[in-house]
């Protein structure tokens, strides 16, 4: 290994892994070999005490690291905590003056065919990525890393100028445009649920209205739903449906913006005609339609108006993903969401902006004040999820293989409810005889079973927000319906953790009660 200059060895890694074999034992040894280089490093089967709460932990460690060495083998690539931990390194760099912590990702026999989950495909664009098949990468990958470390320039590797061996990721991995398999293996939950999916269960009449709706000049579509209850996954559909009538389609998330693209409404605007036109393959003019003389949603609407749409021969598809992204910056909010309203207004009377269709996905109530007149949540076609109903469930078990009754579904249903993400991980792992109905039941609210990384994510997130770890204490420690603060209900509803009865809310399913009522303490 490079002797190192003194400065560099004071180099902090958080290495982020699934805790599992043989995920588990290849940390190890980055682990050990970091430590033995002189650099500190952080892995939590390793670094976490006994009896210390490992949430506030990670976070700190997340928060002091220069470099996240993410480890990206099959089994991290579908761990809720994994991506939950990228899409947190990945704030605090884009927050960060110094770029910090550089994201180098090792893709662990992962080829460079297999496609990411949604949030990781976003959040791992333009991060330089590495292959590892075998123990003979481990030296060369870690003289290659502590080579860039001897740099010193933090800037550069965030920048993307790194060693020829470090090649970037690929383009998110292309839908399948190809129609449904009568008969499938089983699939793991992993996000949006492929357009070829045999696993996708149809919610009618939400699908047919919403087809119908994207074919009508100027429609807006708003679609609402707790996390991993199918909205990304409906989205899909129906842009495929409009794909299918000569459209043009652009899915765009939120989620994939830079923190400092939120600064201000000139900059986010700016973001979001060029993220568009980058989609549509339309070379960027921002700067002959930005006129500091007018304002910001002036030049926007000028941008799509005079140049986007009269630019494209057909109507154009527009979904936007993770709005609520928007909601956390009340000072663009109220006047992007105004845009967006104008020109579903606008379509009534004018030609160019029928070409516009609207697919707006949020995961909660809009909380931030608006005019009602000004508001794209009170207007166009709205779309709420519901969860499955035993009958959906009960087909979603038979696709699965599963000879099942009404009296399993039933079984199923009083643990995790009809919530369309935890149904289909029970489903998968019983079908592939990972475990049987009875055991599943008995250990889901425990950390020995199959939803413990999805529990483990859920306590991490609350634990970072003590005013929302108090109010799901207070919702799960009581048999009744309890009323929250508005704000902590939204943001409780929007994470999929409550339901709500009236103004009252109590938790989504047994399974969080059960684990949170353990995991907090409750007696």
């Amino acid at each position: 290994m490079p002797t190192l200059p003194a400065a560099s060895k004071s180099a902090r890694f958080f290495i982020s892994y699934r805790s599992q074999d043989p995920d588990l034992s290849l940390a190890k040894d980055f682990y050990e070999a970091i430590k033995a280089a002189g650099y500190e490093a952080f892995m939590a089967g390793e670094s976490i005490r006994l009896g210390e709460k490992w949430p506030q932990r990670i976070d700190e460690e997340l928060k002091l690291c220069d470099y996240f060495l993410l480890l990206l083998s099959e089994r991290s690539a579908t761990s809720e905590m994994v991506t939950e931990e990228v899409r947190q390194a990945k704030e605090l760099r884009d927050g960060s003056d110094e770029c910090k912590p550089v994201i180098l990702a090792i893709r662990v026999n992962l080829s460079w065919s297999t496609p990411l989950n949604y949030d990781l495909r976003g959040y791992l664009q333009q991060v330089q990525q590495r292959e590892w098949k075998s123990a003979a990468d481990t030296p060369r990958i870690l003289q290659e890393i502590f080579g860039l470390l001897a740099d010193g320039d933090v800037k550069k590797l965030s920048n993307g100028e790194m060693s020829s061996d470090f090649i970037p990721s690929l383009p998110p991995h292309p839908l399948t445009l190809s129609p449904p398999l009568p008969v499938a293996e089983p699939e793991l939950p992993e996000g949006q649920v492929d357009l070829a999916s045999a696993f996708y269960i149809e919610r009618l009449p939400i699908e047919s209205r919403c087809y119908e709706a994207i074919l009508k000049p100027g429609s807006l579509i708003r679609i609402k739903a707790p996390r991993q209850m199918g909205k990304t996954s409906l989205m899909a559909r129906i842009l495929h449906q409009a794909s299918q009538q000569d459209y043009l389609t652009v899915p765009l998330s939120f989620q994939l913006a830079d923190g400092k693209v939120f600064a201000d409404l000139d900059k986010f605007l700016k973001w979001f005609c060029a993220s568009v036109g980058r989609r549509l393959s339309i070379p960027n003019k921002l700067a002959d339609y930005w006129d500091d003389i007018f304002g910001s949603k002036d030049n926007c609407t000028a941008y799509f108006e005079e140049y986007l749409l009269p630019e494209i021969n057909q109507p154009l598809a527009l979904g936007l993903d993770e709005v609520d992204r928007i909601f956390q910056h009340p000072e663009i909010a109220a006047d992007f969401f105004g845009l967006l309203r104008a020109w579903h207004e606008d379509a009534k009377n004018r030609d160019i902006w029928k070409k516009l269709r609207l697919v707006v996905v949020h995961s909660t109530e809009v909380y931030i004040p608006m005019n009602i007149n000004q508001s794209p949540f009170n207007v166009g076609l709205p779309i709420e999820l519901p969860e499955f109903n035993a009958q959906q469930i009960l087909d979603l078990a038979r696709r699965h293989g599963l000879n099942w009754s009404f009296t399993q579904v039933e079984q199923l249903i009083t643990m995790v409810g009809g919530h369309p993400y935890l149904v289909r991980v029970a489903l998968y792992h019983i079908a592939r005889q990972d475990t049987t109905l009875n055991l599943l039941l008995q250990t889901a609210p425990t950390e020995a079973g199959p939803y413990s990384d999805h529990l483990r994510r859920h306590l991490w997130n609350l634990e970072q927000r003590p005013e929302l770890a108090a109010a799901i204490k207070k919702v799960v420690a009581n048999t009744s319906p309890v009323r929250l603060d508005s704000i902590q209900c939204f943001k409780l509803l929007s994470m999929g953790l409550l339901q709500q009865q009236g103004n009252d809310v109590t938790p989504r399913c047994d399974l969080y009660r059960q684990y949170f009522c353990d995991r907090l303490r409750i007696s």
